[in-house]
């Protein structure tokens, strides 16, 4: 399995975050493993990314949550879309919630950027398949 960069993890649950992060380690997914916990971090973090910022490693791999407080999963969507297409590009967006609500799907349609949705926490068969179809 190739093993990325950078996986920025985007949640406001430590629980998710903690168990994401022990599975992406443990199956040597990436050299760095960012964790945010809202949408207004992520976006601070990508605009350093993008702008090469030592520190900030670009992420190959990002997984959003939708439920979140402060800048929720679609309100970060909104605003990842304002970013220049040579930087999205290179990135890979999956969705990650624990509320699959048909609203919730619906409205996901409306971001291109976000190629799939999982459950939370990952499964091991999930990372498999992300890294097999994408990387």
């Amino acid at each position: 399995m190739k093993r990325l960069n950078t996986i920025l993890l985007i949640d406001d649950d430590e629980t998710t975050n903690y168990l994401n992060h022990r599975l992406l380690s443990r199956m040597n997914t990436a050299e760095n493993i960012r964790i945010v916990t809202n949408g207004e971090e992520a976006l601070d973090y990508l605009r350093k990314a993008f702008a090469d910022t030592e520190g900030y490693p670009r992420p190959d791999l990002i997984f959003v949550d939708i439920k979140m407080s402060v800048m929720d999963g679609f309100e970060f969507l909104e605003e990842y879309q304002k970013f220049r297409s040579e930087d999205k590009d290179k990135t890979v967006m999956m969705m990650l919630t624990s509320s699959a609500s048909f609203y919730d799907l619906e409205k996901l349609k409306q971001f291109p950027e976000v190629l799939k949705h999982y459950s939370k926490p990952l499964a091991e068969a999930d990372v498999r398949e992300i890294i097999q179809e994408h990387f």
